[in-house]
Formats: C-alpha cells, sequence, structure tokens
C-alpha cells in the first residue's frame, strides 16, 4: 500500500517587523468599537513611536459605542471623544501596516491597498454588540475584545506592558 506524502506547504511571507512599522491603520465595520479600541490601545503603548489611526468601512454614527467607551475608562483610556470616521475622512492614505478587525474590512483593505505599498494583516475580532443580555454581560464581551486587542498588540508591535493596564 502505498503512502502518500503531502507536499510542503509554501512558506508565508515574512511580516513587516515590528520597528520597520511607522503608520498603522485599524479598520473595521464602523469605527465605533473595535478600531477606536486598537486605536487608544496602541496609542497607549508605543506613543509617538508609530502614527496610529482607525477608519470604518461605512461608519454609521457620529458618536462612539458607549459600552466601547466605559470598558476602555476602566483601564484608563478615554475614547468618549472619538468620532467614527470612514477611509474617505483620514488625513493621510499611506500607511506601512493596515489590521483589519472584520472580515468586511478585511476584503475591503485588499481592495482599498491594491496599487500601494503597504501589508494587511487581518486579527478576527468577535463583534461585542452581538451579544444580549444584561449590562454586565455586555460589558464581559466589550472587555474580552480590549483584551484580546491589548494582547495583540503587545504581540505585534513588541512591546512590554506598562503596569495597571
Amino acid at each position: 500500500m502505498a503512502v502518500f506524502k503531502r507536499p510542503p506547504l509554501p512558506e508565508l511571507p515574512a511580516r513587516l517587523p515590528a520597528d520597520e512599522i511607522h503608520s498603522v491603520l485599524f479598520m473595521c465595520n464602523f469605527n465605533s468599537i473595535r478600531s477606536p479600541m486598537a486605536e487608544a490601545l496602541t496609542r497607549h503603548y508605543v506613543g509617538h513611536r508609530i502614527f496610529v489611526a482607525s477608519a470604518g468601512i461605512r461608519p454609521e454614527t457620529d458618536e462612539i459605542n458607549p459600552f466601547a467607551a466605559a470598558v476602555m475608562e476602566e483601564v484608563g483610556l478615554d475614547i468618549s471623544d472619538h468620532i467614527p470616521k470612514g477611509l474617505d475622512q483620514l488625513e493621510d492614505s499611506s500607511f506601512d501596516l493596515i489590521i483589519s478587525l472584520s472580515p468586511e474590512a478585511h476584503h475591503t483593505a485588499l481592495e482599498w491597498t491594491r496599487t500601494m505599498a503597504c501589508e494587511v494583516e487581518y486579527w478576527p475580532t468577535l463583534d461585542p454588540t452581538l451579544v444580549s443580555g444584561n449590562r454586565e454581560l455586555i460589558l464581559e464581551e466589550y472587555r474580552k475584545v480590549r483584551e484580546m486587542l491589548k494582547d495583540r498588540i503587545l504581540e505585534r508591535f513588541d512591546v512590554t506592558p506598562s503596569p495597571g493596564l
């Protein structure tokens, strides 16, 4: 009996090293929960070393989600003044890295960067608005999103976390 030997998988392209990233855009659907949280966390951890922005593919409101603002305030980050914006409202469209946080945003990021020298990474991130229940259950889902984003940011940008956040 012949044994099937699987061919080796092609190597994935090396991702852009953290020290070569000078600008990053976080992209999600509405720019009112996930991407503003990621933007604030990244700014906190990397400071002015990297230009950080966020945008949505179809912003539908002019206010930050109050649950997102509440869970970020729990860790000392104020995003209550964030105004959701679309890609067409960005001051600059030149980024070293775009991190998409939803399938729709990832598709848009790939299309948007087709002619750009820009890396795109997809970080599948749960949509906490899909959870129903009492206030505490909803806040717990938002906290999970915040913590997942924090962990990914610390790893991706090679950052040592500050105590307390």
